[in-house]
């Protein structure tokens, strides 16, 4: 909700593409700082502790947001810098809950695991937006920004549930745990690092939902509930791909299959950006978000086999600078192509480019497309 709320808010102040893009942009800087460094943290203290500062974090600036907007703030320099703190706290919680799943289940239960927490993540990321949009409508973006801060309740109540989650190794390297580790690590896994470049690749060329505002007004004639569904739609997407996945545990080439993934999110957002029939529109974003699905559970997946427990933090504190990180460049460079261009042109020419490297991994890494998960390789 709290994404919607922003974006329209951003959008009804200036009326550009460009600095609703820039919302992306003041996220990233936050994100890759306490990404990397949030990773380092989650080797060195309880994962349990950490997720709880985060996720308290997060519920503050939910808080601010609300007030801003109960107060009538037209300065979009607030909503930016609210962005800016909002991204910080979820990246330094994000590698502490994400390293806490290979302890949770065993190593076979893995892709099961990764998609029972994508279907958790996109459940919440469907029924946000479209609730937000109806709320932001009728009420404005104090509603949604009011009842997210509410619902953080549960995120700390679930979180204060677990047990705690101390990482593994010795004390020694518990106290030295640094980012340049997680980094080394990453330069000797190439199968890893095609996986990474795979999702920047879609996240950056192919997600046009900086453009949701104003693709909701030139394309379809709609408003705040047009974006809400908009927003919602990959999230559908996603969760449908995520509740019918037992068949990805059946999958031994996950290299190939990620590749397939993203190859699909390319085509699906090409032939968005040339509908436009609200339905189509929609059942496209929910093909792609299908498709991202099913990369993010293969992605993970590798990931997680790679990593040791005493790196797992790092190593996910880059997975979410790429996942995290990625869409807000994709806000960016969409923006900016469309304030240049027009947005139907930016989300053409954006699925056409990731296409284009997708091609371009393959013919580059082959090894990658004959990565089994029966005999996984660096």
């Amino acid at each position: 909700m709290t994404a919607v709320a922003v974006s329209v808010q951003v959008y009804q102040l200036t009326g550009s593409s460009l600095a609703t893009g820039l919302v992306g942009l003041f996220a990233l800087v936050p994100l890759v700082a306490f990404g990397l460094y949030g990773g380092a943290i989650a080797d060195t203290v309880d994962r349990r502790l950490l997720g709880l500062i985060g996720s308290g974090g997060l519920a503050l600036v939910s808080a601010a947001l609300a007030a801003q907007a109960l107060l009538g703030s037209h300065a979009v320099a607030v909503l930016y810098a609210a962005v800016a703190v909002q991204a910080a706290f979820f990246a330094l919680s994000s590698p502490a809950r994400s390293s806490m799943i290979p302890r949770l289940v065993p190593s076979r239960q893995l892709p099961a695991a990764n998609a029972l927490n994508t279907v958790s993540m996109n459940l919440g990321s469907t029924v946000g937006p479209m609730l937000g949009g109806v709320l932001i409508g009728a009420y404005g973006a104090q509603a949604a920004y009011l009842v997210d801060t509410v619902a953080f309740s549960a995120t700390l109540y679930a979180m204060w549930r677990l047990p705690s989650m101390r990482p593994g190794g010795d004390g020694e390297r518990k106290r030295r745990a640094s980012v340049l580790d997680g980094l080394r690590f990453l330069r000797e896994q190439p199968n890893l690092r095609t996986s990474f470049l795979a999702d920047l690749a879609a996240m950056i060329f192919g997600l046009p939902r900086a453009l949701f505002p104003a693709i909701a007004v030139g394309f379809y004639g709609g408003g705040p509930g047009t974006v809400g569904l908009l927003v919602a739609a990959p999230a559908v997407g996603a969760l449908l791909g995520a509740a019918f996945s037992g068949w990805v545990g059946r999958v031994r080439r996950h290299g190939a299959a990620t590749l397939a993934s993203v190859a699909a999110w390319g085509l699906s957002i090409t032939a968005f950006g040339l509908v436009r029939e609200l339905w189509l529109g929609l059942a496209l974003l929910a093909a792609a978000g299908c498709a991202d699905t099913i990369s993010m559970i293969f992605r993970n997946t590798m990931m997680q086999v790679a990593a040791p427990d005493d790196m797992r933090g790092r190593l996910q504190g880059i997975f979410i600078v790429v996942v995290a990180g990625g869409p807000r460049l994709g806000d960016f460079e969409s923006g900016t192509v469309a304030s240049l261009t027009s947005p139907a042109v930016s989300v053409v020419t954006g699925g056409l480019a990731c296409l284009a490297a997708v091609l371009l991994l393959a013919a580059r890494r082959p090894a990658f497309l004959r990565y089994d998960s029966h005999h996984p390789t660096p």
